[in-house]
C-alpha cells in the first residue's frame, strides 16, 4: 500500500480486493458484482477510515458494497460514529457495521445500517440465500452505532450526539460458524456511483458478558414482508400489548396498564381504581370502547374486570379466581379465558357484565389461552392434553374440540387475525415446560382458509421472550402488522 495524506495525517489507501492490512482489519473486498471497484483510507492510527463504495443493494438474496473486514470468533463487538457526509444521492445508501458469515454475495449476515436518510436498523439474513429482513430502531440520525453478537443473538446499540450507547432495541437468533467476519461496509445503492462513509473512533473488542439489566422492545412486525420495528425501549419490564382501533397499543407494567402511540411517543399511564396489580391478561371490547383487565389487588389472586377504554372505575366480572382473561366474543356479549378450580386449569365463558360461569373444557391437564374467531363460531386455545402444548380450536359451545397444530414444539396463544386469513402464536422449544420468561422462542403464523387452519407454521421472528411476548390478541386491526414484546439482558 501507499502512504498518503489525508487531513494533515499519514494514511494508507486500499483498493478493491485485498488481503492485507488495513488498520485493525485484515482486507478489503467488493462483495458481489459492482461496476466501480471500492476503496478505503485510513487515518488517525487507526480509528478513522473514510470508505467509498458503490453496489446497487444490501438486501433480498444477494449483496453488492464494499467491505473491510477482519476474521474473529466468539463474542464481538463493533462500534463507531458514522458519517454519510454527502447531500446527494440515493437516500437509501448506506455505512455498515457488519457480521457476516463469508465474502459471498448471499452469505448469513447481520448489520447495523444507518442509511443516507437517517433511517437506523438493524439487518440480517438468517441464512445463505435467504432474503434479509429489519428491524427498524425507533431512533433516526445517531452519531454512534455498535453492533455486538453474544451466543446466537445480534444486537444494536445507537447513540445521538453527546450521549452513550443505548440498546436501540430487538435482536434476533442467527446461526453463524467460526470463523465469521466483521468490519465495515459502504453501499451506494446505486451502482453507477460511489458513495462515501467516515468511520471514526471504530472499537472492535470482546463483547462484554450479558449482565442482569433486562431490556424490553415493544415491537411491531408487518406479516407480509417480517420487518420487524422498535416502538419503544425501556428498562421497565413490559408485556403484553394490545392494538386498538385508533392505532394505540396497550401493554402493563409494574401491576399498571399503559398505552402508547402505535407509531412510537411516551407512553401514558391508564387510570384503572383500585385495580393496581394487573398481569398481562387484558384487552379491548370489539367496538374499541372498553376494556377489560384480570387484576391481584382485590382478592391476591387474578379477578376480571371490565372499564372504558379511556379509564375509570372498573367493574368486577368474576366472582370466582384465579381467573385470568383472554378472548371477547365478536359481538361483544361474552368474555372467555383460563381459570383454575379445584386445582384444574381450564376455558371458561361468562356474560361480559358478569353472572354465572361455564366450563368448556374438562381434560385432564392445563387448557389456556382461549380468543374467538372473527366469525365468532370457533374459540382457539392451548392444552397439555397431549403431553404438548399444542393449538386447539372448539366450537363456542365447547363442542368438536380438535388439535390444530402437530409439531415437536410447545405452542401457546394462538391469536386469529381480525379478517381471518391467519393464526399467530408462540413456539417454545420441545424441553420447556409452560410458558416461562426469557426463554428462545418464535412467533410462528399459519395460514387460515375459510375459516380451516391450513399448511405448515412459517416463522415470523426468532427472538428472546415467552411469557409477556404476546399473551393477548395483539393484532393491527388492518390484519397487516402484530405488536409483541422481545428481552434482552445487557451489561
Amino acid at each position: 500500500m501507499n502512504p498518503s495524506k489525508f487531513g494533515g495525517a499519514l494514511i494508507l489507501s486500499a483498493l478493491c480486493t485485498m488481503a492485507a492490512p488495513v488498520g485493525i482489519f485484515e482486507g478489503t473486498a467488493d462483495v458481489g458484482v459492482l461496476s466501480r471497484p471500492g476503496k478505503v483510507s485510513v487515518a488517525d492510527a487507526n480509528a478513522r477510515y473514510v470508505i467509498q463504495g458503490g453496489g446497487s443493494n444490501m438486501w433480498f438474496s444477494a449483496d453488492a458494497f464494499h467491505f473491510v473486514w477482519k476474521k474473529v470468533s466468539g463474542d464481538v463487538s463493533l462500534a463507531a460514529d458514522i458519517e454519510i457526509p454527502q447531500s446527494s444521492g440515493d437516500p437509501h445508501r448506506k455505512g455498515v457495521l457488519i457480521i457476516r458469515q463469508s465474502l459471498d454475495a448471499d452469505s448469513a449476515y447481520a448489520d447495523a445500517a444507518l442509511h443516507g436518510d437517517g433511517l437506523t436498523s438493524l439487518q440480517y439474513r438468517p441464512e445463505k440465500g435467504a432474503r434479509t429482513y429489519e428491524i427498524q430502531a425507533n431512533t433516526t440520525k445517531p452519531k454512534r452505532l455498535r453492533i455486538e453478537k453474544r451466543g446466537s443473538y445480534v444486537s444494536m446499540s445507537i447513540a445521538r450526539e453527546g450521549q452513550e450507547l443505548q440498546p436501540a432495541g430487538g435482536t434476533f437468533r442467527i446461526a453463524l460458524q467460526e470463523p465469521f467476519y466483521i468490519g465495515l461496509g459502504v453501499c451506494s445503492h446505486n451502482d453507477k456511483n460511489l458513495e462515501t462513509a467516515i468511520f471514526s473512533n471504530v472499537e472492535l473488542k470482546t463483547a462484554a458478558p450479558a449482565g442482569k439489566r433486562l431490556v424490553s422492545t415493544l415491537e411491531t412486525i408487518t406479516i407480509a414482508s417480517k420487518d420487524r420495528r422498535a416502538i419503544y425501549v425501556t428498562t421497565n419490564h413490559i408485556e403484553a400489548p394490545n392494538w386498538s382501533k385508533d392505532n394505540f397499543l396497550y401493554y402493563n407494567s409494574r401491576g399498571r396498564i399503559y398505552k402508547i402511540p402505535a407509531a412510537g411517543g411516551t407512553p401514558e399511564m391508564i387510570d384503572t381504581g383500585l385495580a393496581v396489580r394487573c398481569n398481562n391478561d387484558h384487552g379491548i371490547s370489539p367496538d374499541g370502547t372498553q376494556m377489560v383487565i384480570s387484576d391481584h389487588a382485590e382478592e391476591r389472586h387474578s379477578l376480571i374486570y371490565k372499564l372504558p377504554i379511556t379509564g375509570g372505575t372498573p367493574k368486577r366480572v368474576t366472582k370466582l379466581g384465579p381467573s385470568y382473561w383472554h378472548g371477547w366474543s365478536p359481538d361483544g356479549k361474552t368474555l372467555v379465558y383460563c381459570a383454575e378450580r379445584n386445582k384444574e386449569f381450564d376455558v371458561y365463558s361468562i356474560g361480559v357484565n358478569g353472572g354465572d360461569e361455564t366450563r368448556l373444557t374438562t381434560a385432564s391437564g392445563l387448557d389456556d389461552g382461549p380468543e374467538y374467531s372473527p366469525d365468532g363460531k370457533y374459540i382457539y386455545f392451548n392444552s397439555d392434553r397431549t403431553g404438548t402444548m399444542h393449538i386447539w380450536r372448539m366450537l363456542a359451545d365447547g363442542s368438536q374440540q380438535e388439535q390444530i397444530t402437530m409439531d415437536e414444539f410447545n405452542n401457546w396463544f394462538a391469536h386469529p387475525s381480525p379478517d381471518g386469513k391467519w393464526l399467530v402464536f408462540l413456539s417454545y422449544e420441545p424441553d420447556v415446560k409452560g410458558h416461562p420468561e426469557n426463554k428462545d422462542v418464535t412467533l410462528r403464523i399459519m395460514a387460515v382458509n375459510n375459516g380451516n387452519p391450513t399448511g405448515m407454521a412459517e416463522v415470523l421472528a426468532k427472538l428472546f421472550g415467552g411469557q409477556g411476548t404476546i399473551n393477548v390478541p395483539s393484532w393491527s386491526p388492518d390484519s397487516r402488522r402484530l405488536s409483541f414484546v422481545s428481552y434482552q439482558f445487557v451489561p
